[in-house]
């Protein structure tokens, strides 16, 4: 993808418009003749398909490579965004999907039936889930990103279409989410069912470490930047009646995807207009840091083992590794090329026993890419699970303009 700060055409997304459809009956789709039984974990993206929205989940063994595993039916419908030209990342968001540890429990959105599905996860075996109710409506158009609090007791959705906005869930793990009263919230941004993007799309929603504010992404329309919107969270998980906007520092545009800085109430935010930005929400110390060469930024993690964070960028498939120190300055690490033309979109960092592992979706060439951290500055390439061949064989459809999410599970 190719974000030009002037106007903005795009590799970044879509395919043509992908309309809400009738919702199939709910299925598992077995990718394998035997489910591995000792995973050290499991991840999970969506197809995001127009007829029928399906998980894919892949054990993790545990030297950190992937067995894909089942596909299982959310009961409803995904959507591509509107676009041109058309390409990967459908949703223009980070976050499609997202795995609670500490609740067992994994959700994820369905753009095209406006609604969102509930799982539970089996910790034996994590990439046995099972639907946990209905799905429910998120109560506004094109969902496109979730956040779980730290507990996994409750759950927000951010709206991309034409009712945009977050609204908030309690989770029942017996018979699913539960509307929050006075957590739906409006961020009254000018846009279409499905969204059009991605520049002027929302981006992601995450709740701040302390989990007493939540906070949404919106990208600009350059030369106007774009914003991040925090709402402060009561106690019962209302949320409060308006937003504190505030903007990215000067030379940012995109806020996209959102990664804590731990212990900083900071975000990495990335920006395809430049590359990052590091946003201090007390705004103290925020900076705009250019990645040269870069196509579009957009997605990234942290590890905990390097303290780093990883981004990746759709247009040139290249991983970066930045580290960013107790004043809040960035430094860019290292590089790591990816299969160009890949389109290296979502990705997600699980920690094995001692050891760091970075899953990246990377939709042109149907595969999720797998690298050890093994420590800061050393990231290795060590396995890419195939997608096409066994998706086919279970006939799964894939799509790879509407792939979307990468999220993990590992037992605590």
């Amino acid at each position: 993808m190719l974000f030009s700060t002037a106007i903005l055409t795009s590799v970044l997304a879509a395919s043509t418009l992908v309309s809400a459809a009738p919702m199939h009956r709910r299925g598992t789709k077995m990718m394998t003749s035997k489910t591995l039984l000792d995973a050290a974990g499991a991840v999970y993206f969506i197809t995001n398909e127009g007829d029928q929205n399906m998980i894919i989940a892949a054990s993790i063994n545990a030297d950190g490579t992937l067995n894909l595993d089942r596909a299982v039916s959310t009961g409803g419908s995904g959507a591509h965004g509107l676009t041109d030209p058309n390409g990967p990342d459908g949703l223009f968001s980070q976050a499609a999907i997202k795995a609670s540890a500490k609740g067992q429990v994994l959700a994820t959105v369905n753009a095209g039936s406006g609604t969102i599905s509930l799982f539970s996860i089996d910790p034996a075996t994590p990439t046995n889930i099972q639907q946990i109710g209905n799905p429910i409506s998120s109560e506004g158009e094109f969902p496109m990103s979730l956040a779980f609090n730290d507990e996994g007791s409750r759950l927000c959705v951010l709206n991309g279409g034409t009712v945009n906005g977050v609204n908030c869930y309690t989770v029942d793990k017996s018979s699913g989410l539960k509307p929050i009263a006075n957590s739906l919230r409006s961020l009254s941004l000018n846009q279409t069912t499905p969204a059009t993007g991605p520049a002027g799309s929302a981006s992601q929603v995450l709740f701040t470490e302390d989990g007493k504010q939540l906070i949404a992404s919106v990208k600009g329309v350059p030369p106007t930047p774009g914003f991040i919107a925090v709402w402060d969270v009561q106690d019962d998980g209302s949320l409060s009646a308006d937003f504190k906007s505030i903007e990215p520092p000067s030379g940012g545009a995109l806020p996209f995807s959102m990664t804590l800085i731990p212990g900083k109430n900071a975000v990495l935010a990335t920006d395809p207009a430049l590359g990052f930005d590091i946003i201090d929400l007390a705004g103290n110390s925020s900076s705009a840091v250019k990645i040269d060469g870069q196509g579009a930024t957009c997605w990234s993690s942290l590890s905990k083992k390097t303290g780093n964070f990883y981004l990746t960028d759709i247009g040139t498939s290249i991983v970066t590794e930045v580290s960013i120190d107790d004043k809040l300055k960035a430094t860019i690490v290292k590089q790591y090329n990816q299969t160009a033309g890949s389109a290296t979109i979502d990705n997600d960092i699980a920690t094995i026993g001692d050891s760091d592992f970075l899953y990246v979706l990377s939709p042109n060439a149907t595969s999720v890419d797998v690298l050890s951290l093994e420590s800061a500055g050393n990231a290795k390439n060590i396995d890419k699970l195939d997608l096409a061949g066994p998706t086919k064989a279970a006939g799964v459809t894939i799509n790879a303009f509407n792939l979307q999410g990468m999220t993990h599970f590992v037992s605590q």
